[in-house]
């Protein structure tokens, strides 16, 4: 488990910028903010186009708590440029690409028999802390507004309970 520990660091070739598909990302280029992190196993599978969308949607609300978002595949950039022309549309967030797997790994989100990422959520504090992590089954999405109130309760000074405007089946 890594909450409550520094977040591995990483170095990852990213589409921040679309021009050159060079840029790379590390963890201290995150200091003094939040890192939503979120890892998907591949571009063109069934759930991630829809997460895209639906994180892109909530850029601006993850800015207003001083948090940005990383997505993260082991596909490459070239790849998820081809995933946005044809599918999911450009986003406000970058995509990287773990092609060698060890950002994936070094996070234990990492399917080594697959060679591709698990649907992951890591949060990790301005401090560089993991604050939550989360590895969700392959087939269930995630929902940014949960993250989202995750996140607010992390910046908070008391204690958070369930959203409870959500109705629960009995």
């Amino acid at each position: 488990m890594l909450v409550g520990k520094p977040a591995p660091d990483f170095d990852m070739v990213t589409t921040r910028n679309l021009d050159t598909l060079e840029e790379r990302l590390t963890l201290k280029d995150y200091q003094g903010k939040w890192l939503i992190l979120f890892f998907y196993p591949a571009d063109f599978t069934f759930v991630c186009p829809s997460e895209m969308i639906a994180f892109n949607q909530t850029v601006p609300l993850f800015a207003e708590h001083n948090a940005e978002l990383l997505g993260v595949s082991t596909d490459g950039v070239y790849v998820h440029v081809a995933w946005m022309d044809s599918m999911v549309g450009y986003l406000d967030f970058p995509l990287a690409s773990d092609r060698n797997w060890s950002t994936s790994r070094a996070y234990n989100v990492l399917d080594e028999e697959e060679g591709i990422a698990g649907r992951a959520i890591v949060i990790v504090d301005p401090d560089g802390i993991v604050r939550y992590e989360v590895n969700h089954a392959d087939q269930v999405g995630r929902s940014p507004r949960e993250i989202l109130r995750v996140l607010t309760a992390l910046q908070g000074t008391g204690r958070t309970f369930a959203d409870y405007d959500i109705a629960v089946a009995a």
